[in-house]
């Protein structure tokens, strides 16, 4: 016979694994919840087990998140297999490369709030124990590990995987979403024609998967992996893939795992760990937007990330990967050589990596990357030490007049490292786009798009059209280009974004006239409006902040809260930590 003592130690080790489900479901008084439960497949011994959400991002919007329904699924196997029940829930997501370049771009970054706001409210409503989040396109991730950071239950992230290349017939390129962003830049410049842009289109994007390149979403898989939050390896799958499918069910068992082990997501999500994910982005060549959304992620785990850790850990950190956009390769063909592993195993190995940071295995970074396999012997993707890309951080964080509280570059060094010229200056990224194509823009110029920061656009656009026209129309190396908005990970070129304070605050790009000089200067890392300051005083003084472009809705209500871009444009009024 059990003793009262032993039933109370037993429903109290139970209770542990279900902390927040049990108050939801247990005893009498909660008959009406457990009824909610039996019509969507619970049975009566389910209710003693820890909930696990599935939060899926699947929507037909996109290719990116197209397949995430069955990969929802995979997870949902796993978690039910070690002893959790599973349920899957559903979130937004928006497609960049769709509206990239339209009004509908300024929802993009908004939907990174969405997306958190939404995960954290039906985790927090259904009384759920851990969750796995599964995100395909750009925002998805950061939104997730916001959602992840602030819950603090235990969760794991699954990225849904990246694209494979698509093809023309008797063409070798291997092509993807940004081959044809350039190839309108071409035809505008006559280099193809009709049909052959019509080729591109219908050929680049062949199916299921996140933009195939060094872009946002193949650099924020990456991030989540190095902070430890997704299992070894899953941010270099293929979409469709056996080891996709094995990913999430194994997701699924994880989640389970760090519930009975007491492992919580800011026991991972360290000052260590964001240094870890910073250092990896680096060697990978990542997106801008890595400094964006992995401030943001930080804003919601309390721990103290600034733009500045990105130039203290750039400077010692080189860029290893030969990948897309201003490299050759594709992502999957990292994929087939091994992924990231090997890499972060070489950066452990030279002391770059913190291998004490905990993941989500149990283990800590060093004790997953023991056994890693190094990259074989013919590959070119990953370049030596001896023999980088970049000797230091392709991620430049500029200061100067013109951003006296930051700005974010993306400099290869292939496009030089310094550019003076004079300013053409737009108020919004349509006229501008205009300009490239139709020539007024020419060799000498710094193009400014200003007006397009999170308060201003609002929403922070992606300038990927204006970007892949200036290398359609070969002005790669003739022109500059910096906003207050911010770049696709598919742009390259000589391009500064996130210029901080905003135009639409009163920031000295706001005051920028046509014929101003400008200098970038990679090297100094600064970005200078080459003019008196007596000058930039008397048009600080006569600027008038203009009204807003919406005062209802969505968009209003994202352009009211949402902080600097310095900050990681976060919505949140509280940033102390």
């Amino acid at each position: 016979m059990k003793t009262k003592s032993s039933r109370s130690a037993k429903n109290s080790k139970a209770n542990s694994l279900r902390p927040f489900s049990s108050i939801l479901l247990d005893g009498p008084d909660r008959a009406p919840a457990r009824a909610m439960l039996y019509p969507v497949g619970f049975k009566a011994e389910d209710f003693q087990k820890p909930i696990v959400g599935i939060a899926s991002t699947w929507s037909n919007v996109t290719p990116c998140n197209m397949h995430i329904d069955k990969l929802a699924l995979e997870s949902e196997i796993g978690a039910n297999a070690a002893g959790g029940k599973a349920i899957i829930f559903n979130t937004i997501t928006v497609s960049d490369g769709i509206s990239m370049g339209t009004e509908g771009m300024k929802y993009s970054l908004v939907s990174r709030e969405v997306i958190a706001d939404s995960i954290e409210t039906v985790v927090g409503a259904e009384g759920m124990d851990g969750f796995v989040a599964i995100g395909g396109c750009d925002k998805n991730m950061p939104g997730s590990m916001m959602a992840i950071a602030r819950m603090n239950r235990p969760a794991v992230f699954v990225y849904g995987g990246t694209i494979l290349p698509g093809c023309i017939t008797g063409d070798p390129r291997k092509l993807d979403i940004v081959s044809v962003f350039e190839a309108v830049g071409a035809h505008a410049n006559k280099k193809i024609t009709d049909k052959q842009l019509q080729a591109v289109e219908s050929c680049a994007v062949p199916g299921a998967g996140s933009c195939g390149g060094m872009y946002t979403a193949n650099t924020m898989a990456s991030a989540i992996e190095a902070l430890g939050m997704s299992l070894p390896n899953s941010s270099a799958q293929n979409a469709i893939s056996p080891a996709k499918k094995d990913d999430c069910r194994r997701a699924g068992a994880a989640v389970v795992n760090m519930l009975k082990r007491g492992i919580k997501p800011l026991d991972i999500l360290t000052k260590k760990a964001f240094e870890n994910a910073i250092t990896v982005v680096i060697a990978l060549g990542g997106s801008t937007n890595a400094v964006l959304h992995l401030l943001a992620i930080a804003h919601a785990a309390k721990v103290k990330l600034t733009i500045d850790d990105f130039t203290r850990i750039g400077k010692r950190v080189p860029v290893l990967a030969d990948l897309k956009p201003s490299g050759k390769h594709l992502m999957s063909e990292l994929v087939a050589i091994g992924g990231i592993r090997p890499l972060m195993k070489i950066l452990l190995d030279a002391g770059l990596l913190h291998g004490d940071a905990l993941t989500v295995t149990g283990q800590t970074m060093a004790q997953t990357l023991a056994s890693v396999k190094p990259y074989p012997s013919w590959q070119t993707i990953i370049q030596p030490f001896e023999k980088p890309i970049k000797k230091d951080s392709h991620l430049v964080i500029f200061r100067g007049n013109l951003a006296s509280e930051g700005a974010v570059g993306k400099i290869s060094g292939k496009e030089g490292l310094k550019f003076t010229g004079k300013a053409i200056v737009f108020e919004g990224e349509e006229p501008a786009l205009k300009a490239i194509l139709n020539g007024t823009v020419k060799a000498g110029h710094v193009i400014v798009i200003r007006s397009e920061g999170p308060k201003g656009g609002p929403g922070m656009r992606e300038m990927l059209s204006p970007t892949s026209a200036i290398m359609g129309k070969g002005l790669g190396k003739e022109v500059a280009l910096i906003t207050d908005g911010r770049f696709s990970g598919g742009s390259h070129g000589f391009v500064v974004g996130h210029v901080t304070p905003e135009a639409y605050v009163g920031g000295a790009i706001a005051l920028v006239k046509n014929g101003d000089p400008i200098t970038i200067d990679a090297e100094q890392r600064e970005l200078t409006l080459d003019i008196p300051a007596k000058e930039l005083a008397a048009r600080r003084k006569a600027w008038r902040k203009p009204a807003p472009r919406y005062t209802r809705g969505v968009l209003a209500k994202y352009a009211a809260h949402v902080t600097s871009a310095s900050l990681g444009a976060v919505t949140d009024d509280d940033l102390k930590l």
